[in-house]
């Protein structure tokens, strides 16, 4: 069990095959058992079968969740998954398994991973809780591996662990990820708003485009829902108000809001605001709405996209 002596634990596992997979996973996970630690695995599909098969009688006191499904959108899975864990069982240590980058993550996606994995160390510090990453050397690319050394202090090798020797601020990581989004295409549906009057006609506009680009009609509520959020918080915080677009990419709808604001706080949309703040949820709740978030913020102004994935057809597409 964790000790006032050794409090938050990041381990980056880095395995080749389902045995190193396993090897990694399970002594952790029986560890915890022993000690009466509450311990969670959020991974993707096939690897939580591996350990739900490999734990027999004691599955049933392991919660195993579908990382692709309840992580999809990484700016979620702190708030939504870990977190949301760690408070169900407040007052104890708990160990958490999360692999929150497979392959198949796409490039779009994979800037929010990283940060994501940079920022767990930044929402657990001095808390008693363990969380194990396990990392795919077979399938992900070596700058994966690398950046999986910058976010964990901690690398673990079948049964060998040591310091990363490249751990770096969780921030500086964060802001490296940072980056700029590509311009919206051409044919992008364009409204500017400029006054809070206009929230109504952006709920409106928001809804209408969802849907004749493709989204069932609870779906097309969320992008409204989310875009609500994100102009509400231009008008708020930025000072004004700003640009709305929506157009599809990939397989998905995109949302995007361009306004002149600049999100100072990495944590910003990954952690509830105390119970009694007037504000500060808007983000968290557009987080909680779409299937990925990319920011791209700096002193000249803010660029937040939120992607629906379209459902998908007969024809595969």
């Amino acid at each position: 069990m964790l000790t006032a002596m050794n409090l938050f634990v990041h381990e980056a596992l880095l395995y080749r095959d389902d045995q190193s997979y396993l090897a990694g996973c399970l002594p952790f996970i029986t560890s915890a058992l022993d000690g009466d630690a509450p311990v969670m695995v959020a991974v993707p599909a096939a690897n939580g079968a591996l350990i739900r098969d490999a734990l027999g009688r004691h599955a049933y006191r392991v919660p195993i969740v579908d990382m692709t499904v309840d992580g999809r959108n990484p700016w979620r899975i702190i708030p939504a998954v870990l977190r949301a864990f760690a408070e169900d069982h407040a007052g104890r240590p708990v160990r958490i398994i999360g692999e929150p980058i497979w392959a198949g993550r796409s490039d779009t996606e994979y800037p929010a991973c990283v940060q994501h994995e940079a920022l767990v160390n930044v929402a657990f510090e001095g808390t008693d809780a363990a969380i194990l990453c396990p990392y795919d050397t077979r399938r992900l690319e070596p700058e994966v591996v690398w950046d999986a050394a910058r976010t964990h202090p901690v690398i673990v090798r079948g049964t060998a662990r040591e310091p990363s020797r490249h751990f770096a601020r969780p921030e500086e990581v964060a802001d490296d990820f940072n980056r700029p989004l590509p311009a919206a295409p051409d044919g992008a549906a364009l409204m500017i708003y400029s006054t809070i009057d206009d929230l109504p006609e952006i709920r409106r506009f928001t809804l209408d485009h969802a849907a004749r680009l493709g989204l069932p009609y609870d779906r097309a509520v969320d992008v409204q829902i989310g875009a609500n959020e994100l102009t509400t918080n231009s008008f708020r915080y930025a000072g004004g108000g700003g640009e709305l677009r929506l157009w599809v990419e990939n397989g998905t709808v995109v949302c995007e809001t361009r306004d002149k604001g600049y999100i100072t706080d990495p944590m910003a949309g990954r952690l509830p605001p105390a119970p009694d703040a007037p504000s500060g949820r808007g983000l968290l709740i557009t987080n909680h709405t779409c299937d990925l978030t990319r920011i791209h913020s700096t002193p000249g102004g803010t660029t937040v996209r939120i992607y629906f994935r379209l459902p998908i057809t007969e024809e595969g597409t």
